[in-house]
């Protein structure tokens, strides 16, 4: 599974966009998804978005539930 992939379903589990996503992360939508796009995310960015998703990252998102994508 690639990182745009397990981006997208993370921000489907808790009922958001990406776009959404990137504005949480305080990024514009088209540059956030730009990014997300060709998997150029640095593993402090995949934390930031981790919590803007209420979760953990580990190579993956955990959520509270245990839910991991």
């Amino acid at each position: 599974m690639t990182v745009e992939q397990k981006v997208k379903m993370a921000a489907a589990y808790i009922g958001i966009s990406q776009s959404e996503l990137g504005r949480r992360v305080g990024a514009s939508p088209q540059g956030f998804n730009k990014k997300v796009k060709r998997g150029k995310l640095a593993p402090n960015e995949l934390d930031v978005i981790a919590q803007a998703l209420g979760a953990l990252y580990r190579f993956g998102f955990v959520f509270p539930d245990g839910k991991e994508i």
